[in-house]
């Protein structure tokens, strides 16, 4: 039951995304969007630590101090800011250094944090839930400052302005897709 419940979720998350994708024009990435969740090394993990309303990667690591599912995801989804941090060369310890994300995958980590939050939020979610969801973890992230204003412009702007807004925005101004 846990498996069929695991996959509704993550199926409807896929959904959403691919819906807020496809509305600014990036269909590839709508379609293609965390495929790495349907194979076995996320799917299983999944549906252990399966909840229903988080994460179940923040229930495997509580359980174990790490989530195996995560590691696994992060590095195979360009959407994801961690999937761009990479050694520094100008740092003599070899301290992580975020690098800049290409514009279309910070839109697409912004689809992703809209639906993850209609996803779990349900009928309460609102549009100002993703900025307060990121803001909760804002100092935390390392992630590159350009990266981190232009994602922080989308996130203020939905919280303000709503989706039909934002995503006009995006689809004209950032990936000057026409409508």
């Amino acid at each position: 039951m846990k498996a069929w419940k695991h996959f509704k979720t993550i199926t409807r998350h896929k959904w959403q995304v691919m819906k807020g994708c496809f509305k600014v024009g990036l269909y590839k990435q709508g379609l293609f969007h965390d495929m790495s969740k349907y194979g076995l090394t996320e799917f299983l993990v999944g549906v252990k630590y399966y909840q229903g309303n988080r994460s179940p990667n923040n229930a495997e690591r509580e359980a174990i101090g790490y989530s195996s599912a995560w590691l696994h995801h992060k590095g195979r989804n360009k959407h994801h800011y961690e999937y761009w941090i990479d050694y520094s060369t100008k740092d003599i310890t070899g301290g992580m250094a975020p690098a800049p994300m290409p514009h279309k995958y910070v839109v697409e980590m912004l689809m992703d944090r809209i639906a993850a939050c209609k996803i779990y939020n349900g009928e309460t979610y609102t549009q100002k839930d993703p900025l307060n969801y990121y803001l909760k973890g804002k100092e935390k992230a390392p992630i590159h400052e350009e990266t981190k204003a232009l994602l922080e412009k989308f996130l203020y702007m939905l919280a303000e302005e709503g989706e039909e807004a934002t995503f006009s925005y995006i689809r004209k101004n950032i990936l000057n897709k026409k409508a």
